[in-house]
């Protein structure tokens, strides 16, 4: 057998990510949606999501997510993201949430790879967010003549994100509404979304009147269970991208039309689909799922409010991770004598 080459590891901050994301955000997206249709097929492999929790501090968490994603070759791609949760963080002037992602050596198992991974899970939950706005809000058959209003219910990094992904949404954007629980937050957002994508913004102080008012709303907050109660809000029958999970109360999602990434990793952990299913017994109240729809279903109707609730699968984390990892290897030196003792004897 023939000797194979000492491995190589590499690592990759969160500067050099971000300039690959940014400078990529068209064939992340492509990338996320070819994730998802190898999850559809069956090329995937992802284990339960395992959720450390601290006995002290329950609004803190560190998850961890291990994925692998097989290719035509019988290789493919894998590995782990291990990100963090703390909501006190916003406090301290700093993000909530912070990450990391291995990549592991498909033929040797060897890690290859380390990098910052925030800003992966942030650009990969945008893509999927888009994704999801492309077809589950195409067959609506009027939209306002100004163009579609979004609001986006959290003022954080993904809020942002997913703002700056909207052109790839491929619609007309009549304005972005931003409610915050800080309104500084909201009109900071506000008035980025205006300066750097042209599109008429402002804060909203009442979540309420935010609600009502977009076609398109988008939560992601910190919430760590329902707050949001009233199926009324949502009797405009817009598209509601749930990204943080916790936010609606399960009589909204049992008025609603629900689409998924993943039934049996959504309905886990407190989420609000989660809360559904334990409230009736049942899971009959998911519709479809992103995948799915993906490979040919057909889009669920616009006769009820339609809530896509995206688990966020580690196979997105680690093919984008991988994409990222393909564009920088060639210019990134390996960190010397990584792997210090190679000989098995």
């Amino acid at each position: 057998m023939n000797a194979l080459p000492s491995p190589q590891f590499r690592v990759f901050t969160g500067e050099q990510v971000d300039a690959a994301v940014r400078a990529g955000m068209s064939d992340i997206l492509v990338v996320v949606e070819a994730a998802y249709r190898a999850h559809h097929a069956g090329s995937t492999v992802i284990p339960q999501s395992q959720f450390l929790r601290f006995p002290d501090e329950r609004s803190n968490r560190i998850i961890a997510l291990p994925a692998h994603i097989r290719d035509g070759d019988g290789e493919g791609v894998t590995g782990i993201k291990w990100i963090s949760s703390f909501p006190g963080n916003v406090e301290r002037g700093m993000p909530r949430a912070s990450a990391v992602l291995i990549l592991n050596d498909a033929l040797t198992g060897y890690p290859m790879a380390c990098m910052e991974a925030s800003i992966i899970s942030a650009a990969r939950t945008a893509a999927s967010a888009i994704s999801a706005l492309r077809r589950l809000f195409a067959n609506r058959t009027s939209i306002r003549a100004g163009g579609v209003r979004v609001a986006l219910i959290g003022a954080g990094v993904i809020s942002r994100h997913v703002a700056e992904c909207l052109p790839l949404g491929a619609m007309p954007i009549e304005r972005v509404i931003v409610h915050d629980l800080r309104p500084d937050s909201a009109r900071a957002l506000a008035t980025r979304v205006e300066t750097e994508l042209g599109y008429p913004a402002h804060g909203e102080p009442s979540l309420e009147r935010a609600v009502r008012q977009a076609d398109v709303i988008v939560f992601a907050t910190t919430a760590a269970a329902p707050y949001v109660d009233d199926v009324a809000w949502f009797s405009h029958c817009p598209l509601v991208l749930h990204l943080s999970l916790r936010d609606l109360a399960p009589e909204i999602v049992l008025a609603s039309c629900n689409v998924v990434d993943d039934i049996d990793h959504c309905l886990r952990a407190q989420t609000s689909l989660h809360l559904a299913e334990m409230a009736t017994g049942h899971r009959r109240f998911v519709t479809t799922s992103l995948p799915h729809l993906l490979c040919g279903g057909e889009p669920p109707k616009h006769d009820r409010p339609v809530v896509f609730s995206p688990f966020g699968l580690g196979i997105l984390d680690v093919a984008v991770g991988h994409w990222v990892y393909e564009r920088l290897a060639a210019r990134q030196a390996p960190v010397p004598r990584f792997f210090l003792d190679m000989q098995r004897a």
